[in-house]
């Protein structure tokens, strides 16, 4: 199949490429070398129409499908993939979930401030004891009480949970019934009893505030349960799906700065008299880069095709999770290897901390291990595999 880029997408690409060359990739040093959050970026991308990318325009978005969307994050991976990875969180973990679930109250209650930029967003999925188990072994409790559901535990290792002023939240309403009895929760961090435990020092995605949350009895409204209570796997699985798919892109930003560095360094640093892109095996590196991140790509990109058509009511479940599932461990492996060949091609350079293929090397270890582990991802693959052939293993 072929994924060739419509001209309003090129577009919509070549626009989030220059503001982010402007805007974003002047804060990736001190992102970096001092764990900066730049407290003003969010309000920053909503006010120059960079959030609630696929949110209606009534509601101050910019009405993209996720390829469109996902493309701005491309944009935004190459010049400053931390700053990626604040904004990832809010828009797709958090607004676009709200969106595609939430009552038109909801939506219109919490949708509106998110595109403004004006209240940051984040997911509450993983828990200090429940990581690749993160249903199953889910300790966060919501007991109703009232008008009220009461919510008692802990999150872990949460983007944007040190700064968010909404977090979507799961929590189990039925322990009994273990992941059939979870649900979703829209929680305002201005709650009582909401706090952050800590915020989490990282070798990588510095700048990128990430934490533990606290809930000790925090109040929800009843009206801020996001879809049917027990209900929130269905929230969970289809949040994952274009998570995979769509926080790929600025991974492939990243690994095409890191090949466009790569080149200019081959060029222009000379050893044994001549360049060293001149060498074969300099150059043998150089022609891996380009494949791996080609192929991931397209993978990338034939991902939230199926993503965007998924919401239109067309394609299978199971295919769009085996589809989404190799598109993230794929790219994992792409930017590894990317990133490690261009630490290579930098030689001593690419070594140190401050050098721009560093901050990227070091970024590119959370990809095997976000949004889902590589042996996790390779589990729902062979599953799926079973089950589409109608294999059963029990």
């Amino acid at each position: 199949m072929q994924f060739d880029l419509t001209d309003a997408q090129r577009a919509i690409y070549d626009a989030a490429f220059k503001y982010a060359r402007t805007e974003l990739h002047p804060l990736l040093a001190r992102m970096d070398d001092e764990d900066w959050y730049p407290d003003h970026l969010v309000a920053k991308l909503g006010a120059d129409g960079y959030c609630g990318l696929t949110a209606p325009e009534a509601l101050g978005g910019a009405e993209m499908d996720l390829m469109s969307a996902g493309l701005v994050g491309e944009a935004f991976g190459y010049w400053n993939t931390n700053a990626a990875f604040i904004w990832g969180p809010h828009e797709n973990l958090c607004l676009n979930n709200i969106l595609r679930n939430g009552t038109e109250a909801q939506i219109a209650r919490f949708v509106p401030d998110l595109c403004a930029g004006k209240t940051v967003g984040a997911l509450g999925l993983t828990e200090p004891g429940a990581g690749s188990d993160a249903l199953g072994s889910m300790a966060l409790k919501a007991v109703r009480d009232g008008d009220d559901y009461v919510l008692t535990g802990r999150k872990m290792f949460i983007s944007n949970g040190p700064v968010a002023d909404v977090v979507l939240t799961y929590a189990k309403t039925a322990p009994e019934r273990g992941a059939k009895g979870i649900s979703a929760f829209i929680v305002e961090t201005d709650t009582p009893g909401f706090s952050v435990a800590q915020t989490l020092t990282k070798m990588g995605w510095r700048g990128c505030p990430t934490g533990e949350l606290v809930f000790e009895g925090v109040r929800v409204p009843a009206a801020n349960l996001l879809g049917a209570e027990n209900a929130g796997v269905a929230v969970v699985m289809s949040g994952l799906d274009i998570e995979r798919a769509f926080l790929g892109l600025p991974y492939i930003g990243a690994a095409q700065r890191c090949l466009d560095l790569s080149l200019e360094y081959a060029a222009t640093r000379k050893q044994f008299g001549k360049p060293i892109g001149s060498f074969q095996m300099i150059q043998s590196m150089l022609a891996e880069m380009y494949t791996v991140i080609e192929a991931a790509r397209t993978m990338s990109y034939r991902a939230l095709a199926a993503c965007d058509a998924m919401q239109h009511g067309d394609g299978g479940r199971g295919s769009i999770h085996k589809l989404c599932a190799a598109t993230v461990l794929n790219g994992a492996e792409m930017i590894a290897k990317v990133t490690d060949m261009a630490v290579q091609i930098h030689g001593g350079s690419g070594f140190v901390w401050e050098t721009e293929v560093n901050r990227h090397y070091r970024n590119a270890r959370i990809a095997s291990l976000g949004g889902g582990t590589t042996e996790v991802r390779k589990l729902i693959i062979a599953e799926e595999l079973f089950r589409e052939r109608g294999l059963r293993l029990s």
